[in-house]
């Protein structure tokens, strides 16, 4: 499946809009305190780990959004946009959305 943040795809041509399709992942205080005793992964201002945590949530949400783009018969999603939020008392949780508009392509 074709999935771009671009309101089209070069080449191909929507025949059909699905609407919009999203996509999100929560990452809970755990991952926080993981993050947070891996500080001496920290190297020139940037956490691997924290890189990592944040890859995997994105990955988790544009599968979602995927999963959800095909149930409603689509075969691209176009116009995606990625959100990123901290959640909850003390900033806890990491939430990474995605959402975008389910079309089908020829």
């Amino acid at each position: 499946m074709d999935i771009t943040t671009t309101p089209s795809i070069e080449g191909r041509r929507i025949v059909r809009y699905l609407g919009v399709v999203a996509g999100e992942a929560i990452m809970g205080a755990n991952v926080f305190k993981d993050l947070f005793a891996g500080v001496r992964d920290i190297v020139g201002g940037r956490s691997g780990t924290y890189e990592r945590e944040l890859q995997r949530a994105r990955e988790i949400a544009l599968d979602e959004l995927e999963q959800r783009a095909r149930a409603v018969g689509a075969n691209a999603v176009v116009g995606v946009d990625l959100d990123y939020e901290v959640l909850g008392q003390g900033n806890s949780m990491l939430m990474v959305s995605a959402s975008g508009t389910a079309v089908v392509v020829e």
